[in-house]
């Protein structure tokens, strides 16, 4: 079965255009019958899928799901809705983004999909680089570990420039030590969002960065 259907994608087309509270006041039920209501269903079997694999992901839909509602506080742009709608699956969902998890994120555009350690704190990233230094092998065989290299091709995220000195004859053969985050993802057509096997895909790619996502996990324990 299709969890989303071509009104999914036509609500978001729509959004991008009329970004305003009396147009998505006008279409409310819409996006509750539409948007909500099946994306929290495809929550739901993705949240069950990854449970039967790691138990320790005990959270509920309400816990991932992220709010359509953009925080425009601090922000130049004022248009208060997402064009995007999306969740976290991780041991914590949304509330705390450091954890390794999966990341996935509907538009109209298509599906982009990321894991791996964004959000982390200075502690977080001292654990994960003496991990890397004490593990080099093992990092380097996540990272280039043939399935996560087709479904994501490399871990990204910024670089500082200096880098403590205990890491610095590390960073000569593994220069990924210098960066601040580790993450990785891609991004799938339009397409996808109506395709009955749906939540397969998005195991399948779940699959691919697990020992990426399995050794960052450790690593920030």
């Amino acid at each position: 079965m299709s969890y989303l259907s071509k009104d999914f994608i036509a609500f978001f087309k729509e959004l991008e255009k009329n970004n305003n509270k009396d147009w998505f006041d006008a279409n409310r039920k819409r996006y509750e019958t539409s948007v909500k209501k099946p994306f929290t269903q495809l929550v739901d079997e993705m949240i069950g899928r990854i449970n039967a694999e790691e138990p320790e992901v005990t959270i509920q839909a309400r816990d991932v799901l992220l709010r359509i509602n953009r925080d425009i506080r601090f922000s130049p742009d004022k248009t208060p809705y997402n064009t995007h709608y999306g969740a976290i699956i991780s041991v914590a969902g949304r509330k705390d983004k450091s954890i390794p998890g999966i990341y996935f994120r509907f538009s109209s555009k298509g599906i982009d999909i990321y894991g791996g350690a964004h959000g982390i704190d200075k502690d977080q990233l001292l654990k994960i680089r003496t991990y890397i230094a004490h593990n080099p092998d093992q990092f380097e065989k996540v990272i280039n570990n043939k399935r996560f290299k087709e479904a994501f091709g490399e871990i990204m995220g910024e670089k500082h420039q200096r880098i403590p000195k205990e890491f610095q004859h590390i960073s000569k053969k593994q220069p990924l030590i210098a960066n601040k985050q580790f993450y990785y993802g891609t991004q799938l057509p339009a397409k996808y969002i109506t395709d009955e096997k749906l939540p397969e895909t998005l195991m399948d790619y779940w699959h691919a960065g697990r020992s990426v996502k399995d050794f960052l996990m450790q690593a920030m324990q």
